[in-house]
């Protein structure tokens, strides 16, 4: 943790390397995150460097050391939200090559239940969706989420348990 604290505050005082460090430990959790909410990887990228990009330019304003990683996924967040209300104008549809680039199951019958787990996903409610992605791919708590979507916490709770029930319900 004291190394992690060091790298931030390297970071902060200008030191592209400690950033670069910093982003190297979470890249695959944002883009874990933004491709599982944005269902498009080359959104999910553009998220990403984005959200890095002004990270890094922004790190100056990071108030607490410790909150690096949630005030990186805050932005990211915030990126993916402007991105699903622009597809809400497109009515975008799901991508068969996402379907291929995610993780191969060991056998047709995983790979049927993965891919319907994966469309359910993809037919919540964009917010919920977030919660959803925020907590299982990111490892934030309800409370976590709650202040980064400055929601009600109980509210962030109930919202991805139906949305988690609607989608055992459906398989």
């Amino acid at each position: 943790m004291d190394h992690y604290l060091e790298l931030v505050r390297r970071a902060k005082r200008g030191n592209a390397d400690a950033f670069a460090s910093l982003y190297q430990e979470i890249y695959e959790d944002l883009y874990r995150f933004a491709v599982y909410t944005l269902k498009n990887t080359v959104d999910a990228q553009d998220a990403v460097s984005e959200t890095v990009t002004d990270a890094f330019a922004s790190i100056q304003s990071l108030r607490a050391d410790e909150a690096f990683k949630g005030w990186i996924f805050r932005i990211l967040s915030n990126k993916c939200k402007k991105k699903l209300k622009e597809y809400a104008d497109r009515n975008d549809v799901w991508s068969e090559e996402l379907a291929g680039q995610l993780a191969a199951p060991d056998t047709m019958a995983d790979a049927a239940e993965l891919l319907q787990v994966r469309m359910l996903f993809w037919e919540l409610q964009p917010l919920d969706r977030m919660i959803i992605a925020m907590h299982l791919f990111a490892g934030y708590t309800g409370r976590e989420i709650a202040g980064l979507l400055h929601m009600n916490e109980n509210t962030v709770r109930s919202r991805e348990s139906r949305a988690l029930k609607n989608m055992r319900d459906k398989l």
